[in-house]
């Protein structure tokens, strides 16, 4: 099913909302211990708007971390040949210095 941006953001703002509940903290505790603004809390949950590092906040708050860094995983290999390179290991740039006068 296709949802619009807005809908998806809904949705989340509900889950957000019923994880909190389901932990049994208030709005006003949530947003203390996130430190995300009371306003910018009830927001998030009533529309789902809010920044990324909002969502970040409380999603550790609500212990939802890891599903949030798995949001976008990367694609699977199709070929043998992609598996390889996408493990292989790539060297560390470093950064130039600057010269001692």
């Amino acid at each position: 099913m296709l949802f619009t941006p807005s809908e998806l953001a809904e949705q989340l703002g509900a889950r957000i909302r019923g994880r909190r509940i389901a932990l049994n903290i208030t709005q006003a505790e949530a947003a203390k211990r996130s430190g995300i603004s009371y306003a910018t809390w009830r927001r998030l949950e009533a529309s789902g708007s809010a920044s990324i590092e909002d969502l970040a906040r409380a999603a550790i708050l609500l212990r939802c971390e890891d599903d949030l860094q798995n949001l976008f995983p990367m694609p699977a290999a199709t070929s043998m040949d992609e598996l390889i390179k996408s493990q292989a290991v790539k060297p560390v740039r470093k950064r130039a210095r600057a010269a001692k006068p």
